[in-house]
């Protein structure tokens, strides 16, 4: 495996594109394969065995691609079978989960809110963080269905997000809490309309930022950190509407336009 290989990145759309702008930007010089699996989006309402089976095809094919380390930017997926495609593929594998520990030290009063999908608040991942990093905190969690499909549609704010975020975080208001966790990458980019809605007193934390040092960490620790001085490169593919998921990348990446490839996978 050569260190001029990519590093491979996928999620169930455009949600994990805020985890591949924080690798970007900790790791200018790599080129990066990122796959946005729009056709079969969301990944939240489906049974967990089929959202892992969908993860291998992804991650098969790109290897095939030439990937030197994959990243499952989706707290869904990584919950649904991310040992196991560990188990499957031989180069790295790094994984999503929320951010209950960072959480759980930000807090000053002991009560912190999740938003996330349901396969990810009821998968044993999440408890084992909830035991691990949360005794003797109060978590409390939102599941948000449609949220995510209005982050895959373009909707980044406006009346349907305003009233869907009334649904999903008042509630984790109501309970005292004084940090929120985005436990899926689509929620990222609704974080200013989260924070507004939130107040100033409340702290808004994901983990695009933490998994980017992360896949630093396995680059070097695995000899495959690329130096070039060029910088990288991005590619883009989808099992979905290339015009439609392109437009909507080159709008949250604030590019002009970009090239993307429609990919069928069976």
């Amino acid at each position: 495996m050569s260190a001029r290989n990519p590093i491979a990145i996928f999620d169930s759309g455009v949600g994990g594109l805020s985890v591949a702008r924080e690798i970007r930007r900790l790791l200018p010089y790599e080129d990066i394969l990122y796959f946005a699996d729009s056709a079969y989006c969301p990944y939240g309402t489906k049974p967990p065995e089929e959202i892992l089976s969908r993860s291998a095809t992804i991650c098969r094919f790109l290897v095939g691609q030439g990937a030197k380390i994959l990243v499952v930017a989706c707290n869904t997926a990584s919950v649904a079978g991310l040992d196991r495609l560990r188990d499957f593929f031989k180069i790295p594998i790094v994984g999503m989960e929320p951010a209950v520990k960072p959480a759980a030290a930000a807090t000053r009063n002991g009560r912190i809110g999740v938003l996330a999908t349901g396969v990810t608040l009821n998968g044993d991942r999440f408890g084992i963080l909830l035991s691990k990093f949360a005794s003797g905190i109060d978590v409390y969690t939102q599941p948000c269905p449609g949220l995510v499909e209005l982050v895959e549609a373009g909707k980044m704010n406006g009346p349907e997000i305003e009233e869907m975020l009334n649904t999903y975080l008042l509630p984790l208001l109501d309970h005292g809490v004084d940090t929120v966790v985005l436990g899926c990458t689509h929620y990222p980019f609704l974080r200013q309309v989260i924070q507004e809605k939130a107040g100033p007193g409340i702290n808004i934390i994901d983990t695009g930022e933490a998994v980017a040092r992360q896949v630093h960490r396995v680059l070097r620790e695995n000899n495959l950190l690329n130096d070039s001085v060029i910088p990288g490169k991005e590619i883009f593919f989808t099992s979905g509407d290339p015009e439609l998921v392109g437009r909507i990348i080159a709008r949250i990446l604030g590019k002009g336009e970009i090239n993307i490839e429609k990919v069928v996978l069976t």
